[in-house]
Protein backbone atom coordinates (compact mmCIF):
# COMPACT_ATOMS: atom_id res chain seq x y z
CA UNK A 1 0.00 0.00 0.00
CA UNK A 2 2.76 2.30 1.15
CA UNK A 3 4.59 2.07 -2.27
CA UNK A 4 1.29 2.19 -4.48
CA UNK A 5 0.90 5.55 -2.66
CA UNK A 6 4.48 6.50 -3.25
CA UNK A 7 4.29 5.66 -7.27
CA UNK A 8 1.29 7.53 -7.60
CA UNK A 9 3.35 10.79 -5.46
CA UNK A 10 6.06 10.40 -7.65
CA UNK A 11 3.66 10.59 -11.18
CA UNK A 12 1.71 13.11 -9.70
CA UNK A 13 4.60 15.47 -9.58
CA UNK A 14 6.13 14.10 -13.03
CA UNK A 15 2.94 15.30 -14.88
CA UNK A 16 3.17 18.57 -12.69
CA UNK A 17 6.11 19.64 -13.94
CA UNK A 18 5.34 18.81 -17.87
CA UNK A 19 2.29 20.51 -17.50
CA UNK A 20 3.79 23.53 -16.57
CA UNK A 21 6.80 23.90 -19.10
CA UNK A 22 4.67 24.97 -21.86
CA UNK A 23 4.21 28.22 -19.56
CA UNK A 24 8.01 28.74 -18.66
CA UNK A 25 8.38 28.59 -22.27
CA UNK A 26 5.71 31.14 -23.49
CA UNK A 27 7.10 33.11 -20.40
CA UNK A 28 10.84 33.54 -21.31
CA UNK A 29 10.14 33.78 -25.10
CA UNK A 30 7.80 36.88 -24.41
CA UNK A 31 10.67 38.64 -23.04
CA UNK A 32 11.46 41.50 -25.80
CA UNK A 33 15.15 42.31 -26.27
CA UNK A 34 15.57 45.80 -26.58
CA UNK A 35 15.34 46.75 -30.25
CA UNK A 36 19.31 47.96 -31.46
CA UNK A 37 18.79 51.50 -33.17
CA UNK A 38 20.20 51.04 -37.39
CA UNK A 39 23.79 52.13 -37.81
CA UNK A 40 22.92 55.13 -40.44
CA UNK A 41 20.70 56.36 -37.26
CA UNK A 42 23.15 55.96 -35.11
CA UNK A 43 25.86 58.20 -36.75
CA UNK A 44 23.35 60.30 -38.95
CA UNK A 45 24.82 63.90 -38.20
CA UNK A 46 22.59 66.59 -38.02
CA UNK A 47 21.29 68.52 -40.19
CA UNK A 48 23.02 72.20 -40.19
CA UNK A 49 20.60 74.83 -41.18
CA UNK A 50 22.51 77.58 -40.59
CA UNK A 51 25.33 77.07 -43.11
CA UNK A 52 26.13 79.68 -45.86
CA UNK A 53 26.43 78.22 -49.27
CA UNK A 54 29.58 79.13 -51.16
CA UNK A 55 31.12 79.06 -54.42
CA UNK A 56 31.98 75.25 -55.57
CA UNK A 57 29.06 73.60 -53.21
CA UNK A 58 27.39 71.16 -55.11
CA UNK A 59 23.17 71.53 -54.20
CA UNK A 60 20.29 69.44 -54.46
CA UNK A 61 16.90 71.33 -55.93
CA UNK A 62 14.23 69.29 -55.62
CA UNK A 63 10.64 70.62 -56.67
CA UNK A 64 7.31 68.02 -55.56
CA UNK A 65 6.35 66.86 -58.88
CA UNK A 66 8.42 68.89 -61.13
CA UNK A 67 10.92 66.56 -61.91
CA UNK A 68 12.36 68.67 -65.04
CA UNK A 69 13.04 71.66 -62.79
CA UNK A 70 14.47 69.27 -60.08
CA UNK A 71 18.14 68.78 -60.71
CA UNK A 72 21.66 68.94 -58.68
CA UNK A 73 23.43 71.84 -59.89
CA UNK A 74 26.85 73.49 -59.01
CA UNK A 75 27.27 76.85 -57.56
CA UNK A 76 29.23 79.02 -60.16
CA UNK A 77 32.15 81.19 -58.95
CA UNK A 78 30.34 83.80 -59.37
CA UNK A 79 27.67 82.61 -56.59
CA UNK A 80 24.56 81.56 -58.98
CA UNK A 81 23.31 78.46 -60.04
CA UNK A 82 20.95 77.82 -63.17
CA UNK A 83 17.37 76.52 -63.23
CA UNK A 84 14.95 76.07 -65.84
CA UNK A 85 12.23 78.65 -65.72
CA UNK A 86 14.49 80.91 -63.35
CA UNK A 87 17.81 81.29 -65.22
CA UNK A 88 19.98 82.56 -62.59
CA UNK A 89 19.67 82.42 -59.28
CA UNK A 90 21.67 83.70 -56.50
CA UNK A 91 22.65 80.60 -54.03
CA UNK A 92 26.09 81.55 -52.52
CA UNK A 93 25.54 83.81 -48.99
CA UNK A 94 22.11 82.66 -48.47
CA UNK A 95 21.34 79.12 -46.25
CA UNK A 96 19.60 76.32 -47.79
CA UNK A 97 16.20 77.89 -45.57
CA UNK A 98 16.20 81.14 -47.73
CA UNK A 99 17.23 79.68 -51.19
CA UNK A 100 14.63 77.31 -50.77
CA UNK A 101 11.90 80.13 -49.69
CA UNK A 102 13.90 82.70 -52.90
CA UNK A 103 13.20 79.38 -55.60
CA UNK A 104 9.87 79.06 -54.39
CA UNK A 105 8.91 82.63 -54.87
CA UNK A 106 10.30 83.10 -58.32
CA UNK A 107 8.48 79.63 -59.14
CA UNK A 108 5.34 80.75 -58.31
CA UNK A 109 5.00 82.98 -61.55
CA UNK A 110 5.02 79.50 -63.18
CA UNK A 111 3.80 76.61 -61.02
CA UNK A 112 0.90 76.87 -58.43
CA UNK A 113 2.06 76.73 -55.09
CA UNK A 114 5.87 75.44 -55.44
CA UNK A 115 7.44 73.02 -52.70
CA UNK A 116 11.13 73.23 -52.88
CA UNK A 117 13.68 71.50 -50.99
CA UNK A 118 17.33 72.20 -50.81
CA UNK A 119 20.16 69.92 -49.98
CA UNK A 120 23.56 70.12 -49.76
CA UNK A 121 25.49 66.92 -51.26
CA UNK A 122 28.90 68.21 -51.04
CA UNK A 123 30.52 71.09 -49.49
CA UNK A 124 33.31 72.26 -51.16
CA UNK A 125 33.39 76.13 -50.46
CA UNK A 126 34.68 75.63 -47.00
CA UNK A 127 37.99 73.87 -47.25
CA UNK A 128 41.41 72.74 -45.48
CA UNK A 129 44.32 71.65 -47.37
CA UNK A 130 46.59 69.39 -45.63
CA UNK A 131 50.24 69.33 -47.03
CA UNK A 132 53.70 67.26 -46.49
CA UNK A 133 54.42 64.02 -44.76
CA UNK A 134 50.46 62.50 -44.60
CA UNK A 135 49.10 59.43 -46.43
CA UNK A 136 46.29 61.86 -47.80
CA UNK A 137 47.20 65.19 -48.61
CA UNK A 138 44.90 67.32 -50.12
CA UNK A 139 41.55 69.78 -49.71
CA UNK A 140 39.20 68.13 -47.21
CA UNK A 141 35.97 69.52 -46.63
CA UNK A 142 35.66 71.37 -43.51
CA UNK A 143 32.70 71.19 -41.12
CA UNK A 144 31.96 73.12 -37.89
CA UNK A 145 34.56 73.27 -34.95
CA UNK A 146 36.95 71.29 -36.66
CA UNK A 147 40.35 71.04 -34.98
CA UNK A 148 43.91 70.24 -36.34
CA UNK A 149 44.06 66.63 -34.76
CA UNK A 150 40.72 65.74 -36.63
CA UNK A 151 42.08 67.12 -40.14
CA UNK A 152 45.39 65.32 -39.41
CA UNK A 153 42.96 62.44 -39.00
CA UNK A 154 41.26 62.90 -41.94
CA UNK A 155 44.29 62.68 -43.98
CA UNK A 156 45.27 59.40 -43.28
CA UNK A 157 47.74 60.28 -40.39
CA UNK A 158 51.36 60.91 -40.73
CA UNK A 159 53.54 58.86 -42.97
CA UNK A 160 56.97 57.44 -41.12
CA UNK A 161 59.12 60.14 -42.04
CA UNK A 162 56.92 63.00 -40.39
CA UNK A 163 58.19 65.34 -37.90
CA UNK A 164 55.93 65.64 -35.40
CA UNK A 165 57.02 68.71 -33.45
CA UNK A 166 57.42 70.76 -36.21
CA UNK A 167 53.96 70.94 -37.97
CA UNK A 168 52.43 74.56 -38.26
CA UNK A 169 49.07 76.20 -40.05
CA UNK A 170 49.41 78.52 -42.13
CA UNK A 171 46.46 81.18 -41.92
CA UNK A 172 45.52 84.59 -43.72
CA UNK A 173 44.46 87.28 -41.60
CA UNK A 174 43.78 90.40 -42.81
CA UNK A 175 45.68 90.01 -45.82
CA UNK A 176 48.42 88.95 -44.38
CA UNK A 177 49.88 85.22 -43.52
CA UNK A 178 50.61 83.94 -40.06
CA UNK A 179 52.01 80.75 -38.74
CA UNK A 180 50.54 79.25 -35.49
CA UNK A 181 52.77 76.19 -34.02
CA UNK A 182 51.36 72.74 -33.51
CA UNK A 183 53.24 70.00 -31.74
CA UNK A 184 51.71 66.61 -32.33
CA UNK A 185 53.34 64.91 -29.81
CA UNK A 186 52.57 67.45 -26.37
CA UNK A 187 48.83 67.60 -27.84
CA UNK A 188 48.08 64.24 -27.16
CA UNK A 189 50.21 63.92 -24.27
CA UNK A 190 47.51 66.27 -23.04
CA UNK A 191 49.75 69.70 -23.44
CA UNK A 192 49.84 72.29 -25.13
CA UNK A 193 45.99 71.76 -25.86
CA UNK A 194 46.25 75.00 -27.08
CA UNK A 195 47.66 73.92 -30.07
CA UNK A 196 45.08 72.34 -31.09
CA UNK A 197 42.94 75.07 -32.89
CA UNK A 198 39.90 75.28 -34.59
CA UNK A 199 40.02 75.74 -37.97
CA UNK A 200 39.17 78.78 -40.56
CA UNK A 201 38.35 77.79 -44.50
CA UNK A 202 41.41 78.03 -46.25
CA UNK A 203 43.68 77.12 -43.31
CA UNK A 204 46.85 74.86 -44.61
CA UNK A 205 48.46 72.59 -42.40
CA UNK A 206 51.88 71.71 -42.96
CA UNK A 207 53.89 68.16 -41.79
CA UNK A 208 57.37 69.02 -42.33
Amino acid sequence: MFRMKKKNSTWMILFLVLAAAPLWVRAAGGQKQPAKKPVSEAIAPAADTEYVIGPEDVLEISVWKEPDISRSVPVRPDGKISLPLLNDVQAAGTTPMQLQTNISEGLRKFITDPRVTVIITQINSRRVYVLGEVNRPGPFSMYPDMTVLQALSAAGGFTQFAKLTGIYVLRNEKGRQVTLPFNYKEVVRGQRAQENILLKPGDTIVVP
